[in-house]
Formats: structure tokens, C-alpha cells, sequence
């Protein structure tokens, strides 16, 4: 008989979002220094908040959006809020 292991694993729950303006973006991917989301809306420069939920813990920071948000592009450039 050969015996079985379980190492805990699990796949987590990821849920990542942009408050901007008082609206929610969804997230696709985050980098150091940018963010890939799925708009349909411009939003000018602006401070904003990210939103990262993995399973039940969420947590949240300010980051500045020094170019603001494009509808013509996924790409958001990030920068750290004063």
C-alpha cells in the first residue's frame, strides 16, 4: 500500500479591482509600477485605491494613477500615493 500525502495545497481565490472615481475596474494583472484591467471608461489622473482579496483576506492601498485611466488601453500606469 502506498501511502498518500497531503501538503495543504490549494488553489486561492484571487480577486483584484481598481477603485477610481468611485468606480470598480476589475484587475486582469499587477506589476511593480502598472496595472492591466478591463474599462470601458476614461478617468483622468487621480488618486486611487487597489483592492486585493485572496480567499477571505482582503487588503487595500493608495496608489497615484499618474496618467489616469484610458478605455483605448488595458495598460495603467502606477505610482506611489504621497
Amino acid at each position: 500500500m502506498i501511502a498518500r500525502q497531503n501538503y495543504g495545497a490549494h488553489s486561492a481565490l484571487v480577486k483584484m479591482h481598481l477603485i477610481v472615481n468611485g468606480t470598480s475596474i476589475p484587475i486582469t494583472h499587477m506589476g511593480p509600477d502598472f496595472l492591466l484591467v478591463e474599462t470601458t471608461t476614461d478617468h483622468p489622473a487621480a488618486l486611487a485605491t487597489i483592492v486585493l482579496r485572496v480567499d477571505e483576506k482582503e487588503r487595500q492601498w493608495k496608489v497615484r494613477l499618474p496618467h489616469g485611466v484610458s478605455k483605448d488601453s488595458k495598460r495603467v500606469t502606477l505610482a506611489p500615493a504621497q
